[in-house]
């Protein structure tokens, strides 16, 4: 084990010989830390905090009670091998969440970015690659090969199938089932999740402007108007064509739905 001597370990932990821990890090009573953990400075486990694997934790990051980080994925294929999981900095991660790391048939890396929020009992499947200032409320499951962008806000009891690309800015009502893909800056809900219009409020409290707020909900009104039998992939080529070039919200809108996907897209009840 190598660990800086500022660094506060509780005699109940068990650290593997190899584990790296940075400074001013606090481990408490009955944490585990496999031999390939890596903590950067200023990490919290609170206790009976589980972390195994090829598994780093960035600076200032906390991991509430019966947490279990880093260990076997729930992947039937999953056969030993070493894969990774990261872990940015600054994230809270409360009681009992698991994050899985890859695996080969996936890439081999379970990735999360700075600032998010994990509340108690949520779950990140294997190979997920997730970013900053994402928020996964209570219960939520986050199943394997998912990609989530920036500042996602997920309600309590969502699942979202794997293979499916949530897109910046979003927001998804609790108790939805999410599987197809998300458009950036949409608002999502109802139990087979469908699209109900621009996450308004979330792109206010971010700071964006007014008239990239108006130009946003003129091209979901566009995107999906039932009243033109233009071929969906026909009519994203054209916005793009016509679309502003400086306003980057609705070019994030098209270049996401043009990008390669296994899925379709959450749309709005006709």
């Amino acid at each position: 084990m190598k660990m800086d001597t500022s660094s506060i370990i509780h005699p109940s932990a068990i650290i593997e010989d190899g584990a790296k821990i940075g400074s001013n890090c606090k481990i408490g009573p009955f944490c585990f830390l496999g031999s390939k953990v890596e903590l950067s400075d200023g990490v919290i486990l609170d206790s009976h905090v589980s972390l195994s694997g090829a598994t780093f934790v960035g600076s200032g990051t906390r991991v509430w009670p019966f947490s279990s980080i880093g260990n076997q994925p729930q992947d039937l294929k999953y056969d030993g091998e070493m894969t990774r999981l990261e872990i940015g900095k600054n994230n809270l991660i409360r009681e009992c969440v698991s994050i899985s790391p890859g695996t080969k048939g996936g890439g081999g890396l379970t990735k999360i970015g700075d600032n998010c929020l994990f509340m108690l009992g949520s779950h990140v499947g294997h190979d997920c690659i997730l970013g900053n200032n994402i928020i996964v409320a209570n219960n939520s499951a986050i199943a394997g090969h998912v990609v989530i962008e920036n500042d996602v806000n997920i309600g309590g009891l969502v699942g979202i199938h794997q293979f499916c690309r949530v897109g910046e800015g979003s927001i998804i009502g609790a108790h939805s089932m999410v599987s197809k893909d998300v458009i950036p800056f949409s608002m999502i809900a109802g139990q087979r999740a469908s699209l109900s219009g621009v996450n308004l409020i979330g792109l206010k409290r971010r700071g964006h402007k007014k008239e990239s707020l108006k130009k946003l909900k003129k091209l979901f009104l566009d995107l999906f108007d039932k009243n033109n039998k233009e071929p969906f992939n026909e009519r994203v080529d054209l916005l793009l064509k016509k679309e502003d070039k400086n306003c980057l919200e609705t070019l994030k809108v098209l270049s996401f739905i043009k990008s390669d996907s296994v899925r379709s897209f959450v749309t709005p009840i006709n």
